[in-house]
């Protein structure tokens, strides 16, 4: 018997801000810069959903550690510029915000500061305050489970009960190795194939997800 859900776990960037366009455009302009030159789609299937631990891993074993550290630098200042400069919500997910009533949390493998910096930048920092949590806190990053393993722990909720919406297909995978049922998000940069799988229901319209919830 399928439990219902007492917990929603949202991703952050992709899912709740629209910052996964401005990540990619930095990566590939970071990557001519710098001697790795990628595609969108490359930066996309690499990078996103990933924690900078792991990204930076890929960048040294490529042009070696300095190089990494530079790239990590640059990306973080150049991020940052581009966030300041007209970070908006994912299209939708005020709306849908507002209409779920279950409670939520946040779950990226983005860092705590970049997280008040995007959250606190869209207005929604204080929607999530005190239940956001960081792959920083865990061992390892997504498609490994142990994030949103340890945001059920710290809800105080059973992993069954929990409902993932991730935009990334790390995210999605790391969901199905916690146990829990996740909402693909494909509204944004990574294709609805590459999201689609067991116990994961595929979207486009950020609208559509507390309908989506009320069917589980």
């Amino acid at each position: 018997m399928i439990k219902p859900i007492e917990l929603v776990i949202f991703d952050c960037d992709g899912v709740l801000v629209d910052s996964e366009r401005i990540a990619a455009r930095v990566q590939v302009a970071l990557g001519t810069e710098l001697g790795w030159p990628l595609t969108e789609e490359e930066v996309v299937d690499r990078f996103i959903g990933r924690s900078s631990a792991s990204i930076g891993e890929q960048i040294a074993a490529r042009l070696g550690a300095e190089t990494a550290v530079v790239w990590r630098e640059r990306f973080e200042e150049l991020h940052r510029e581009a966030v300041d400069a007209g970070l908006l919500p994912v299209d939708g997910l005020p709306e849908a915000l507002d209409a779920i009533t279950l409670p939520t949390c946040v779950a990226s493998s983005g860092s705590h500061d970049k997280m008040r910096h995007t959250l606190g930048r869209t207005g929604l920092y204080e929607h999530f305050e005190g239940r956001i949590y960081s792959a920083t806190e865990v061992a390892r990053g997504k498609p490994a489970p142990d994030l949103f393993l340890h945001a059920a722990r710290q809800m105080g909720v059973a992993p069954a009960a929990c409902v993932v919406v991730e935009d990334s297909r790390p995210g999605v995978e790391a969901a199905r190795a916690a146990g829990m049922r996740s909402f693909g998000y494909a509204g944004g940069l990574t294709r609805a194939e590459r999201l689609e799988g067991p116990d994961t229901v595929v979207f486009h319209d950020m609208r559509k997800l507390p309908y989506l919830l009320a069917e589980q």
